[in-house]
């Protein structure tokens, strides 16, 4: 065995993880992704094409989802709950934006008769990725949540 230069041995830092925890840090980064991509899509389309409550309200969602990932790695105790909030709440917010016709300061339209400017087959593609993510990142701390209650 390898020991540390404080002189623990490297086996005994490992931490053994439960399925859904590894399922919880999967959807996590999975989400990160998500959420860059659709992103870089944003700055692809320019930042001239969205309201600046859409910009704003992305922006938050970035850093709360950036949060919950922190949250998830660090194994904090919430982790699981901001799981489900962040994620289902993205999830909604993000097809209320992009799936919906025109019907708010709210709304980058992907549908309807005013369809925000810029878009393409992987605008649609990183939108659908960020809500399945999400909705798959709320599942995942749902089922932490429920192992936790288990224990």
């Amino acid at each position: 065995m390898v020991d540390t230069a404080v002189g623990t041995p490297a086996a005994a830092r490992e931490v053994s993880l439960s399925t859904a925890e590894r399922r919880l840090r999967v959807t996590a980064v999975v989400f990160a992704v998500a959420i860059i991509l659709h992103g870089a899509d944003h700055l692809r389309r320019g930042s001239d094409v969205v309201t600046a409550v859409v910009r704003d309200a992305g922006a938050a969602q970035a850093v709360l989802v950036a949060f919950a990932v922190v949250l998830v790695f660090r194994r904090h105790r919430l982790a699981p709950l901001v799981a489900v909030i962040v994620g289902f709440l993205s999830a909604f917010g993000f097809g209320a934006a992009h799936l919906l016709p025109q019907w708010s300061a709210f709304s980058d339209p992907f549908t309807g008769s005013a369809v925000a400017p810029g878009v393409t087959a992987f605008s649609w593609f990183t939108a659908a990725f960020e809500i399945a993510a999400g909705v798959a990142f709320g599942i995942a701390g749902l089922q932490r949540m429920k192992e936790e209650s288990d224990d």
